[in-house]
């Protein structure tokens, strides 16, 4: 009997509900320095002057450093080198490359300009507000509307803000034919990540400090192994990075910050191990934000509901910096046109600088916001012609017979069923019956105005197709060991990892241990985000599984002198035996007995690295119901139905997990989350008393509707389902919102939908 599908509870749990999780602030590091990070207090300005004097007369202060010493100015310690700018990848703009610390201008309020090293934790705060920094004051740029105009530059070298321009001129018959067009422009607003874990590193020289250790709060160990190694000169082996438990990461922690990559530097020039971890308020100030983009929709077709052109220009806010938030737009590009059938479509985007906090990915990374743009275009489209949103989506969606499909901006989906999911939504939710009552509702003049939201959305996981690598071992003791390069945050890779090799080794699920996120034991692999896990890392524990069998049976044949097509594994015992004749048996103990004393104590092992052809394409529809209160403007979310189709499902308890935090991550956007600058470049939204972070009184029960559609690109059938809960649900709860107040005249409202902008849209209503 197949274990896969069942809800087999989590293995990882009973460690985090009673002696608790290990995270990066709990290790102890013999004689290791703390770090305490001096933060511009300036949105924009030039660096006139550093006086740390009082600061390095305070008890406990061992040194400060500035951005003049990590770049080999006089007041650089002996033994150290130049700390090179951390470059940003290609092909962003070499002139816009990051220090890790600032040494002559500053471009957000949040950027380090000296690091204090003190003793004790607690003294670095105290010494880090005696340095005084002298700042020339620069003009300050937040709008990406207004950067994009280039009147202030950040970066006067490089003589624009344009980081990346993917910029296409409209098409001059897009739109022929069209007896409707309608256009609007829309904000995905910036928001926070909002790990439950602040970020938390340390660093340390072994070896007579040519090995570097890093220990840091991540998802990306390997990654984080390669920026070290190419930053600090180093060979691959003199790099180890170890990651802790990991309370959260949601795409922020992919990749190393100025933080992390600085601390190795301070580390050599102090002699002694450093170690840092960052407050709340550093977290929402200098951990990366997500979403920050502007788009102009446009949308044109039939008055029978059929689409024939649709046309999404983006304006990408990249922060003061920009990284892998500048490239978001091509994962937008991608999935421009959602799940619809749709003749013509056009793309366009800039990615431009501003002063703020840098963009990063999170949870769904350029695919939330292409599916809220095109389920926005489809609500304006609907509302133009006097028809049901449902209707005109259905009639534009991909038909089910048209897989593989490509897209309106050539990318390829796997596989799906779209037509069925949004019906499944549909009578989950009572979809008629809810329209009754919203009519009744608006006769009788009820202040509480009913919305209901719907979308379909499609998005890419394991979006670059990329492999990964897995090693599956069976010990002398009977017991299975499973090494992977995935890097899990509380996903429950080791269930679901011990899940896939426990079906072909036939050990049971808790006599199997996960190794993960250490360097040196792990050889190679591409982390855990953008939903690739399993597609990747449990293929390639399936692949090493299946092959680790066959590697025994032949073992088995030889103890038990027969052929090896006559052996057969006995799972639900866990022995092989010669078919037909169960009597005499080998088991995986002593086969991995033998292979242990053949080669000096290893057991039974077998590497994979598993290659899928490309990505997969999970699929949904949603359907939000909201309740808005006509005298406040106050929203209550009553209900999400959502359809969430990722494939095979492993475990179903893992994956409505993973939809459950999506689906609240999701709503809070729509309803609640939204990152604030003043005009002087100033973060309003500081700490979690001012950035309104969803909760569970927030929230409704949400109803979940299994659906199941394989890929046929991997040998588990499996696609991503990490980020499906957000992509999903932002846009069907903002449509909820607009919904209720449709008959006031509303037709857009940009997110967060809070009760004053929800009452201001119905006091503006004509």
């Amino acid at each position: 009997m197949s274990i896969l599908g069942n809800r087999v509870l989590r293995v990882e749990d009973p460690k985090f509900l009673t002696t608790g999780g290990v995270y990066g602030d709990d290790l102890s590091i013999e004689g290791a320095l703390w770090v305490t990070f001096v933060r511009s207090t300036s949105a924009h300005a030039r660096i006139v002057g550093i006086d740390a004097s009082g600061a390095l007369g305070m008890p406990g202060v061992v040194a400060v450093h500035s951005g003049e010493d990590l770049a080999g100015g006089p007041g650089a310690p002996a033994g150290t080198t130049p700390l090179p700018l951390i470059p940003a990848g290609a092909p962003i703009p070499e002139a816009m490359a990051r220090p890790a610390i600032a040494d002559r201008t500053v471009r957000f309020v949040g950027e380090i300009v000296a690091a204090v090293l003190t003793e004790r934790r607690e003294l670095g705060e105290d010494a880090a507000e005696a340095v005084v920094v002298d700042y020339e004051p620069l003009p300050v740029v937040l709008d990406p509307e207004v950067a994009a105009g280039d009147g202030t530059l950040l970066f006067p070298d490089h003589g624009t803000n344009v980081a990346i321009d993917l910029s296409a001129a409209p098409g001059d018959d897009t739109f022929a034919g069209c007896e409707v067009v309608v256009e609007q422009r829309v904000v995905n607003q910036r928001v926070a990540p909002c790990p439950l874990e602040v970020r938390t590193a340390a660093a340390w020289w072994a070896d007579g400090g040519g090995r570097l250790t890093l220990s840091a709060s991540n998802q990306h160990p390997h990654g984080a192994k390669a920026a070290l190694a190419g930053l600090y000169g180093l060979q691959p082996e003199q790099v180890r990075v170890v990651v802790p438990d990991v309370g959260g990461g949601f795409g922020a922690k992919i990749g190393l910050y100025p933080e992390e990559l600085v601390l190795p530097w301070l580390a050599r020039a102090a002699g002694r191990p450093v170690r840092w971890t960052e407050t709340r308020t550093e977290s929402m100030l200098s951990l990366g934000h997500g979403r920050a983009q502007w788009q102009r929709v446009k949308i044109g077709g039939r008055r029978d509901g059929t689409v024939l052109a649709y046309r999404l220009e983006v304006l990408q806010d990249a922060g003061a910096y920009p990284s892998i938030g500048a490239f978001l737009p091509f994962l937008t590009k991608m999935m421009t046109s959602g799940t619809y059938a749709i003749a013509r479509v056009e793309f366009s985007s800039k990615a431009v600088v501003t002063n703020t906090d840098p963009i990063v990915a999170y949870r769904g990374a350029g695919r939330p916001e292409a599916t809220a743009a095109i389920e926005r275009a489809m609500d304006l489209f609907a509302a133009e012609i006097g028809m049901d949103p449902t209707d005109v989506r259905r009639r534009n969606l991909v038909a089910e017979d048209a897989f593989p499909y490509t897209n309106g901006t050539g990318t390829v989906y796997d596989s799906g069923d779209y037509a069925r999911a949004l019906d499944l939504a549909l009578e989950a939710s009572g979809y008629q019956e809810l329209r009754a009552e919203q009519l009744r509702r608006r006769e009788s003049g009820d202040h509480r105005l009913l919305g209901i939201g719907v979308s379909t959305y499609v998005e890419v996981t394991n979006g670059d197709g990329t492999g990964e690598w897995a090693k599956v071992e069976v010990l002398p003791s009977g017991r299975a060991k499973v090494y992977t390069g995935t890097s899990p945050q509380g996903q429950g890779h080791a269930t679901a990892w011990a899940m896939v090799a426990s079906e072909q080794l036939g050990i049971p699920v808790e006599d199997i241990e996960l190794v993960a996120n250490d360097t040196d034991l792990i050889p190679s692999g591409g982390g855990t985000m953008g939903s690739r896990s399993l597609q990747a890392g449990g293929l390639a524990v399936h692949e090493a599984a299946v092959e680790l069998v066959e590697h025994a049976r032949k073992r088995a044949a030889d103890a038990l002198e027969a052929a090896p097509a006559d052996v057969v594994l006995d799972r639900a015992e866990g022995v092989f035996h010669v078919a037909g004749t169960p009597a005499v048996s080998v088991s995986w103990s002593a086969l991995a007995q033998q292979a242990a004393g053949a080669s000096s104590g290893a057991g039974l092992s077998v590497e994979r690295s598993s290659s899928p052809p490309g990505p997969t394409f999970p699929f949904g529809a949603h359907v939000a119901v909201v309740e808005v209160d006509s005298e406040t403007g106050a929203v209550r979310l009553e209900r999400i139905v959502a359809v969430d189709d990722a494939g095979t499902i492993i475990n179903p308890l893992l994956a409505e997990g993973q939809r459950h935090g999506g689906l609240a991550q999701g709503a809070a956007q729509a309803l609640l989350e939204e990152v604030r600058y003043d005009e002087d470049g100033n973060p309003v939204t500081a700490n979690l008393a001012d950035y309104a972070m969803i909760s569970a009184t927030e929230l409704p029960s949400f109803e979940l509707v299994a659906m199941v559609t394989p890929t046929p690109l991997n040998a588990l059938g499996a696609k991503g389902i990490g980020e499906s809960g957000t992509i999903g649900s932002t846009p069907a709860v903002q449509s909820a919102v607009v919904d209720a107040l449709a008959h006031l005249g509303v037709r857009h409202l940009d997110m967060p939908a809070s009760a004053e902008r929800v009452w201001r849209a119905m006091a503006g209503a004509v």
